[in-house]
């Protein structure tokens, strides 16, 4: 009745029970006690009268045209499990039993229930205020928007909801292209300041679409980070402090208007140090260091922020302040009160916890300087990263710049303080234990509370796409999965001893075809891993891309053989590795093995490892050769000649029916070291590592964009897409 599961099936022959206190914390941090039989059965009643009660449920969608057969194969998973649950202490009354209630129905993945609208007492009237604020009284031909509807009984009972209409499917790539995936951060020119910014990205953005004929620029998120206070800034772009404003460590500051007037003898010393910091990661070797980068750059913007906005200027400053409301008052002053306090805001003084204290609104006031100081940084940072869509688009790119939204955020961080009401407290996001991860993961996200998404209308995920379409031509969705489900691991317990909490993933879908159809923008989501029945097949009738990496492209239900090229399907981003993987070159050269090994992260002899790894390549390298991908097979072992390789393997990719195919940046120069190795820490430089060729020599994007290798993959792509040769 809350989603939370008691069981679940990794695979189909097999079913998991739970702990029970798993279940327990899920459902309290639901806000629903279920410590014993007593509080169950009070816990159902309640439940079962405020479903009586109600007329409409909280959230409501209605899809603009039938999306083909809305039916849904029974997953494996279950909320109520078919046998008892074997966690559960045998000498007490099983607290889940629910004695003398008939068995449910198996929830499904996209469940179809009765329009709830025909299921309406008769007489009930409706009054419907549409997004457009106009006033209706019936749910035909309403215009998409999100809209407020109220039920009225004829026996007085009276329902508020949220109504998404929202069309059945999102917009899909009209022609086949080709793009560059990189992680921005990585990508320095001779005029960045240490690591890669939004400059970059729209020079990288217009040489790809018109020297390349590339059609996207794939990057990491760019989300706001949480600051560093004395210790170093996580690096992760997948721990932001906010998903829904993007971090201003990527403004180019010399395109900001107001630097001409700035005080340019003080600028130019910040420069001067500036220049330091990118020679010692281009010609020293040395790590990229965002906090060294942010504090340069943040000294340039308060110098900036002095400069009065012009007429024009302001206006459109006005207008964004506008737009975002409280969500970015709320966002700035954060970040204010971090600067005096600390980043994390559970160690604040108790009444700065809460957004909305009468101590929070003085410190607001008090610290309106730097409230305003955060606020102009949140717009220029969104001006900086339109203008990259538009010169992507100027360039000729279909698509533009395919932005990518991480599954969750900080749990120190400016989301999670200022929508601490839609969080579930004491829950952190992960993975059950799986083949590659016998230990579970904990990801140390806070989940949203579905029940308070779909009482709001799902808001901050609404405003969260809306502000990320505004600037993308495409949004990658990490861990998809997470619109139908997510496992939530209890503080303090092992991510063995979660469970999963189920979301509405109708009305997440139907907000993501919604945004994403005001926008024009495509929607591609991380499927990789376990994937929960019927999950791919709703993504896929609503138009929503996946991720397909060919390492991972086996006939797992077969042979085990590397899956032909006619095989693959369709709708997808077809790419031959990701910042989580090795760049080929290492997979080719087996030095990604040797890496695993330094790392203490294998799980077996290191032998077994390499020979394993070997296999896996020449399985590969002996199905390009047979489909004749490879100019000339080289007489050696694999990585004999990695370049030639490299381009066969993206031949394959081509081959494949995928509508979209990715080039990782760092293959094009022979890169060997991973952005991320998953499971390390301090242990490996994960997202410090700029772009470096086969020797490992750092390259700047001008030497990038000039690179013999580089072009000759770009052209083998090219080619294979039929696009005319530069």
């Amino acid at each position: 009745m809350h989603g939370v599961a008691v069981s679940y099936s990794p695979s189909p022959d097999r079913t998991v029970p739970v702990p029970a206190t798993a279940v327990v914390a899920a459902l309290a941090a639901l806000g629903v006690d279920a410590t014993g039989p007593d509080a169950v059965r009070a816990a159902l009643a309640a439940r079962e009268r405020e479903l009586s009660e109600r007329l409409l449920p909280p959230t409501v969608v209605r899809w603009t045209s039938t999306p083909g057969e809305r039916t849904s194969p029974a997953p494996a998973e279950s909320a109520t499990p078919d046998r008892p649950d074997p966690s559960v202490t045998p000498d007490r009354p099983d607290p889940f039993a629910a004695p003398d209630r008939p068995d449910r129905p198996r929830p499904s993945v996209t469940p179809d229930p009765p329009d709830p609208f025909a299921t309406l007492p008769p007489g009930t009237r409706l009054l419907i205020t549409t997004e457009q604020g106009e006033e209706r009284d019936h749910v035909d031909d309403l215009p998409p928007g999100v809209h407020r509807v109220t039920a009225t009984a004829p026996d007085g009972r009276t329902t508020d909801a949220h109504l998404i209409v929202a069309p059945d499917r999102l917009p899909v790539p009209v022609t086949r292209s080709y793009g560059l995936l990189a992680q921005l951060y990585s990508v320095l020119s001779h005029r960045s300041w240490g690591m890669g910014d939004l400059g970059d990205l729209a020079e990288l953005a217009g040489w790809a679409g018109r020297a390349a004929g590339a059609g996207f620029v794939q990057v990491n998120p760019l989300h706001a980070a949480v600051p560093g206070a004395g210790a170093p800034t996580d690096p992760s772009p997948y721990r932001p402090s906010s998903r829904r404003f993007p971090d201003p460590v990527h403004l180019r500051v010399e395109d900001i208007p107001e630097y001409a007037y700035a005080d340019l003898r003080r600028l130019g010393a910040l420069r001067e140090r500036a220049e330091r910091l990118r020679a010692d990661v281009l010609d020293k070797g040395a790590l990229i260091d965002r906090d060294a980068v942010w504090e340069l750059k943040r000294e340039a913007l308060e110098l900036v922020a002095r400069v009065p906005l012009g007429p024009g200027r302001q206006t459109a400053y006005d207008a964004f302040r506008a737009e975002e409301g409280q969500a970015l008052e709320d966002h700035a002053t954060w970040y204010a009160l971090a600067e005096r306090h600390g980043p994390d805001w559970r160690s604040w003084p108790s009444a700065l916890r809460d957004p909305r204290s009468e101590e929070t609104a003085r410190a607001r006031a008090e610290l309106a300087p730097r409230v305003e100081f955060h606020t102009r940084l949140a717009w220029l940072t969104d001006q900086q990263l339109r203008a990259a869509q538009r010169a992507a688009r100027e360039a000729g790119m279909p698509v533009g710049i395919v932005h990518d939204l991480a599954v969750g955020v900080h749990p120190q961080g400016a989301d999670a303080w200022a929508q601490q009401d839609h969080f579930a407290a004491g829950m952190s996001v992960g993975a059950p234990p799986d083949a590659f991860n016998a230990r579970g993961q904990d990801w140390g996200l806070p989940p949203w509370r579905p029940d308070r998404l779909a009482a709001s209308g799902h808001a901050p995920y609404r405003r969260l796409l809306r502000a990320l379409f505004r600037y993308a031509g495409a949004v990658r969705i990490d861990h998809v999965m997470g619109l139908f489900r997510l496992w939530w691991v209890p503080e303090g317990s092992p991510p063995t001893e979660g469970t999963y909490v189920r979301y509405d993933a109708d009305a997440m879908l139907a907000l993501l075809a919604l945004e994403a159809s005001r926008a024009g923008s495509l929607v591609i989501g991380e499927d990789l891993g376990t994937v929960e029945p019927g999950v791919r097949e709703t993504l896929r009738r609503h138009g929503v891309l996946g991720t397909s990496v060919l390492w991972f492209e086996r006939d797992w239900e077969g042979d085990g053989r590397p899956l032909p090229p006619e095989r693959w399907r369709s709708d997808c981003l077809a790419t031959a590795t990701t910042h989580d993987l090795p760049p080929t070159a290492a997979r080719l050269t087996g030095e990604h093995v040797d890496l695993r090994d330094r790392l203490g992260l294998l799980t077996r002899p290191a032998a077994d490892e390499r020979a394993e790894a070997v296999a896996d390549t020449a399985e590969w390298l002996a199905l390009l050769g047979s489909l004749g991908l490879l100019d000339s097979p080289a007489a050696g072992p694999p990585g004999t000649d990695e370049a030639a390789e490299i381009e066969g393997f993206h031949r394959f990719l081509l081959r494949t029916p995928a509508r979209m195919i990715g080039v990782w940046l760092p293959d094009g120069i022979g890169d060997r070291r991973p952005q991320n190795v998953p499971g390390t820490w301090d242990e490996y430089p994960n997202w410090r590592l700029p772009v470096s060729d086969a020797a490992g020599a750092p390259v700047a994007l001008e030497t990038l964009t000039t690179s013999p290798r580089l072009r000759a993959l770009l052209e083998v792509v090219r080619a294979g897409l039929g696009a005319p040769e530069a």
